[in-house]
């Protein structure tokens, strides 16, 4: 049958902006955290601004040291990607390394199955709380702080979008609206005035 409904609007979706934590409560969050499987989980997240299943999805190969680049394997949209491989990750994936001695994921659970993504949403949520951050801290909102970090950092839109694994600029360009190292360097017309 012929399409009868062309003049029904669609409900417009709502576009939320990322939310985002700072410099130093990612610091506090990872700083608050001693179990150096745990820091590393964090970390990861963080500097290299992976999606969960990104990380979970990790094997010991993937972590290039020679390179410095992290290789993730069929990401959202079945694509390969390389992105960041922190100098100072490495030297704390090392000594977790040698600690859990893991077989084939670089994060391994019971058994040595693969970690579980509650598991990494407990973690944060955990050391988030310890770090006394107060707003519901998720793994996503790492790799949001990730992206808006670098871009208040005046690294490249271009370099970003590649990092993150986004087709498209416009995706990507969400975080200059919450980079507030920009921001802040505007001067809000009050201040022109002479207020008493």
């Amino acid at each position: 049958m012929p399409n009868r409904f062309y003049s029904i609007d669609r409900p417009r979706k709502k576009e939320q902006l990322p939310k985002v934590l700072s410099l130093e409560e990612v610091q506090n969050l990872i700083n608050c955290t001693n179990n150096i499987k745990h820091r590393c989980i964090l970390s990861l997240l963080y500097s290299a601004g992976l999606r969960r299943a990104e990380l979970l999805n990790l094997r010991i190969e993937d972590i290039d040291s020679k390179r410095m680049v992290i290789l993730v394997r069929n990401a959202k949209g079945g694509k390969d990607r390389q992105t960041l491989l922190s100098k100072s990750v490495l030297d704390e994936l090392r000594k977790y390394y040698k600690e859990y001695k893991p077989k084939e994921y670089l994060f391994e659970g019971m058994h040595g199955r693969q970690y579980s993504g509650t598991s990494v949403g407990k973690l944060v949520t955990a050391s988030a709380k310890r770090a006394g951050i107060r707003k519901k801290v998720t793994p996503h909102m790492l790799r949001h702080s990730f992206a808006t970090h670098l871009l208040e950092d005046k690294v490249d839109l271009r370099y970003i979008q590649v990092l993150l694994g986004h087709n498209s600029s416009r995706t990507t360009e969400i975080y200059t609206q919450v980079a507030t190292k920009h921001i802040q360097k505007i001067k809000s017309p009050i201040d022109l005035l002479t207020l008493e």
